[in-house]
């Protein structure tokens, strides 16, 4: 076989052409000739070869070909011209909606050939026949012998292309049902034209096609009119809508549900007892990660879905039709995007919880490690200096004995810091200077610091990370300078020593994120950065440039 030949027959061609020329030579020979019933039982097996209803590739089972060949023994012993009328037109029908699942342009045709053939058929031989219309019959004759088997060779000439289906059902029902309703009009349109008018059959036949016409073509522009009116479109679009089904029901109660509880696990259990109340189920059994449960009663009909981590087992009463069980499986997809949608905000929940935790724990280790600090030097002030150290004492205690007491409160409650005990800026200047006097550094303010207040839990943190910062360069860069510097309009507080500049790539992730340094450089800053963006401050490398490196924390603008 070559392969122009396989291509024919893997596309239906010749099957079709030859259905359509077999059930020609049978309605040629008529209903009493003895070649009929012959021909046709031939068309019959090309049609159940041909035919678009069933998977070609499946097998038939044994009681399904009994019942095949039972009915066309039946149709074939009692066969007449009103049987093959109504077979025509059902073939009229099953070719009409089939021809809108294709792509191709080609295709279309084919079987539009194949279309107008069989309407022919049956409007110039059928009908003539079935109400013995002597005046036609010759005509008819003319037409079955000539024009029609035209359209047959015309469907050979059609160029091939392979079939290319928009879809895995290849025959539209509905199409089809309207289809032969129009025809099954046509014809009897055609016959009450004769009764009442007193015309003949082809004058009838042509007064019912133009009235079809008319009332088609008002259809099709009340269907989406220019002139303002909104057309039956939009009230056949509510119609199948279908408001108001037990699916669109449950889907509002879905929503309801997911905006109320926050819970997966409860989200489920409160969502499957929602889903047991449709009508086509008598219960479900579900299981999750962590939790299972079941609603309803068992049955012996059941559907399985699953996805991810959530196992679904639902009993229905009986077994239930392709379109419900599609749609049982849109709700089942609905209910999993909620639950999981439930479990990612349950993740994000304790994701956020550890990063509360986190940023609590950071912050206190530089907290405690900048009070550690004060202590030493309070308590090395006492060793070399004791009666000096005396009011120094007085002073700072209080202080620390506060900052003690803040970091065991935050230590109970992890959250993120939003402390906003307030102080003066001259009270905190003050305290500032006297803690860190022994440090040898530059004070620096034009102006007097005035009674504005400010947070001082978050001016201290930063500030003696400046400074500790700083201090920690002279380790290696020995006598280098560090001011503190203070100015009221706008506020700011800026750190600045002598030493070298920092390097690029550290600048530019320094107070955006944690980095590797090391000369402390890292989470302090970052730490810090972030409590002063939560309060309404801003933490920014001021100058980095060699013998001026600048910190300095001021109000967001």
């Amino acid at each position: 076989m070559t392969l122009s030949a396989r291509y024919w027959i893997s596309s239906g061609r010749l099957l079709a052409v030859a259905m359509l020329l077999t059930l020609h030579m049978a309605l040629w020979a008529g209903v009493q000739s003895d070649w009929s019933r012959p021909l046709l039982f031939v068309h019959l097996g090309f049609f159940l070869l041909w035919q678009p209803l069933w998977r070609g590739e499946e097998k038939l089972r044994k009681r399904s070909a009994l019942i095949i060949v039972g009915v066309c023994v039946v149709a074939l012993f009692w066969l007449n011209w009103w049987m093959l009328a109504f077979w025509v037109s059902g073939l009229f029908a099953v070719l009409g909606g089939r021809v809108f699942a294709f792509q191709s342009a080609l295709q279309r045709i084919r079987y539009l050939l194949a279309m107008a053939y069989l309407m022919a058929v049956l409007l110039v031989w059928l009908v003539p026949h079935l109400f013995e219309l002597t005046a036609t019959t010759e005509t008819s004759k003319q037409l079955m012998e000539w024009v029609l088997p035209m359209l047959l060779l015309g469907m050979l000439f059609v160029p091939y292309e392979a079939e290319r289906l928009k879809k895995t059902v290849s025959v539209d029902l509905i199409y089809s049902i309207l289809l032969f309703m129009l025809l099954t009009l046509l014809v009897l349109g055609s016959l009450t034209f004769m009764s009442l008018g007193k015309v003949d059959y082809f004058q009838a036949l042509l007064h019912t096609l133009f009235f079809m016409a008319l009332v088609l073509f008002t259809l099709g522009w009340l269907w989406n009119p220019l002139l303002g009116f909104s057309g039956f479109q939009v009230i056949f679009s509510r119609y199948f809508l279908n408001i108001g089904t037990p699916f669109e029901l449950w889907l509002k109660q879905l929503g309801s549900i997911a905006q109320q509880e926050s819970s997966p696990e409860i989200f489920l259990k409160l969502a499957t007892a929602d889903l047991v109340e449709l009508p086509w189920l008598t219960g479900l059994k579900w299981e999750g990660d962590f939790s299972k449960g079941q609603q309803g009663s068992v049955s012996k009909f059941t559907i399985e879905w699953c996805e991810d981590d959530l196992h679904l087992l639902l009993y229905t009463r009986q077994r239930v039709a392709p379109t419900v069980l599609m749609h049982i499986h849109l709700l089942c997809q609905m209910l999993a995007y909620f639950y999981q949608s439930k479990r990612r905000e349950q993740r994000l929940r304790e994701m956020a919880r550890l990063q509360a935790v986190y940023e609590t724990g950071a912050r206190l280790t530089h907290d405690l490690k900048n009070m550690l600090q004060s202590l030493l030097v309070l308590i090395s002030v006492a060793e070399q200096k004791p009666l000096q150290a005396q009011p120094i004492l007085v002073n700072q205690l209080p202080v620390l004995a506060k900052q003690i007491k803040l970091a065991l409160t935050k230590l109970k409650v992890p959250k993120q810091e939003t402390d906003t005990g307030m102080m003066t800026l001259a009270n905190w200047w003050a305290n500032l200077q006297q803690r860190q006097q022994f440090r040898n550094l530059d004070w620096l303010c034009e102006v007097d610091p005035g009674e504005q207040l400010v947070p001082y839990a978050l001016f201290d943190n930063v500030i003696d990370n400046f400074i500790e910062n700083a201090r920690n360069k002279r380790v290696f860069e020995v006598g280098i300078a560090v001011q503190v510097s203070l100015r009221t309009q706008p506020l700011g507080v800026c750190v600045c020593d002598s030493g070298n500049a920092i390097a690029e790539v550290l600048a530019a992730q320094l107070l955006h994120t944690v980095v590797d340094s090391d000369n402390g450089l890292g989470i302090g800053l970052f730490q810090a950065a972030r409590w002063a963006e939560q309060l309404g401050y801003r933490l920014q490398l001021q100058e980095n440039s060699l013998g001026k490196v600048c910190f300095e924390l001021n109000e967001a603008k």
